[in-house]
């Protein structure tokens, strides 16, 4: 059983809201925040990456970063950009890319559901980097960033949501990077979001989509709460965290492609060679790119050509939930066997790029600081559920999620 509740969210003026929400705090570098920031005194990433606002010699996870990433959080409210909802409510919030739209549900899951396995996860965390969002959550006694969570669909709350969005105008109806269109509706009907809690009751999981170290980090800082406050009885809001809730058929994950350097000192015959053990190789002949049209099968471009790549029968565990991943049979039979790379968490010959980009980014840094190109078939919801429900984890960088959920509209204070 899933708890997922309303609350009272602290988010931006009608007026201020296209202003002040932001992509990400880890979707770009420090630098790249500076810039994005110019001439916007109010754009979350003064919160998100507070280091913008201090000298750059400052380390970004020195204490000062977090001190001033609270100053900058209370500053919306003090000075007039965002105020609380005197009542708790359910939030949804659309996204529009390309003429798809996906609807979801903003409020608070607990961190219980986390630690007993109703909130279910298919990736590792990095201590450093969670230790990061630890201290920010921390210090601005805030969930600042939403959890990209996922759920097999359900009827009611669909029927609720799509009703409400009807009969009800937006609070905010924006574009954002480039042309992604984003919409909330404030549910503040007292019985209905007591509806739609008890529905989320009767569901089995919640899947994390995206935000694996800001959900562990938010975990871990309730926990410290909880140590703080021994008296707690459950209800105090640092038992919960901000996410927000999309039914899985909402939802569509794009290809995460692969760059190497080098062919780790094979001639291109022998290359091939080795390739054709574990694949069926073949020139592409069409125009354009080649992009794989189904499970098992991967483009590659190497020296100004396109070859589809097909895993033959034998080489990979159909049965097993993990290695039958596309990832999974391109690590385990090319890139860690012929390249040899065995964790490209850290060999700095492998790089990622994300679907969002398009093949024409392969092309290109083939043709500047790369060699080999591998494009992806994506990895679906089903496979990333199955995963998470088997208890496992999934190779790194197999799902990329767009677009991404904009931080600023939603905060969620922990007291």
């Amino acid at each position: 059983m899933a708890v997922f509740k309303s609350f009272k969210a602290v988010r931006p003026l009608p007026e201020y809201a296209e202003k002040i929400a932001a992509l990400p705090y880890d979707v770009m570098n420090s630098e790249e925040a500076r810039g994005m920031v110019e001439g916007n005194p109010v754009s979350f990433l003064h919160v998100d990456k507070a280091e913008i606002d201090l000298d750059p010699s400052v380390n970004i996870y020195d204490e000062k970063v977090y001190l001033k990433a609270r100053e900058n959080l209370d500053a919306l409210s003090a000075d007039g950009y965002c105020a609380q909802d005197e009542n708790p409510c359910f939030y949804i919030y659309r996204q529009i890319m390309n003429g798809r739209a996906q609807t979801g549900l903003v409020g608070c899951a607990g961190i219980d559901d986390y630690i007993n396995g109703v909130i279910k996860k298919h990736e590792f965390t990095r201590a450093d980097k969670e230790q990061d969002r630890i201290n920010h959550v921390d210090y601005c006694n805030a969930n600042t960033g939403p959890i990209f969570l996922t759920y097999r669909e359900n009827d009611f709350i669909s029927r609720t949501v799509s009703s409400w969005q009807e009969s009800h105008a937006p609070v905010y109806d924006f574009s954002s990077d480039g042309d992604v269109r984003n919409t909330v509706w404030v549910i503040d009907d007292e019985k209905i979001n007591r509806a739609i809690a008890e529905e989320f009751a009767g569901i089995d999981a919640l899947y994390i989509a995206d935000g694996h170290h800001r959900c562990a980090s938010a975990v871990k800082v309730g926990l410290k709460r909880r140590e703080q406050f021994p008296d707690f009885d459950g209800s105090e809001e640092f038992n919960f965290f901000l996410a927000v809730a999309f039914p899985k058929n909402e939802l569509e994950i794009m290809d995460y492609n692969r760059v190497i350097k080098d062919l780790a000192g094979f001639e291109t015959d022998e290359f091939f060679e080795k390739l054709s053990e574990k694949f069926t190789v073949s020139a592409y002949e069409g125009e354009g790119a080649y992009r794989p049209e189904k499970r098992h099968c991967f483009g590659m471009y190497l020296d100004g050509k396109w070859y589809k790549l097909e895993a033959k029968d034998g080489s990979f565990d159909e049965d097993d939930p993990v290695l039958r991943l596309d990832v999974s049979i391109l690590q385990n039979n090319c890139i860690d066997p012929i390249f040899g790379i065995a964790d490209p968490r850290t060999d700095k010959r492998i790089d990622f790029v994300g679907g969002i980009r398009g093949l024409g980014e392969l092309e290109k840094r083939c043709s500047s600081d790369m060699r080999i190109a591998f494009a992806m078939y994506p990895t679906s919801l089903d496979e990333l559920m199955d995963i998470a429900d088997a208890g496992r984890v999934m190779p790194p960088k197999s799902t990329w999620f767009e677009p991404k959920l904009l931080s600023g509209l939603f905060i969620h204070k922990l007291s």
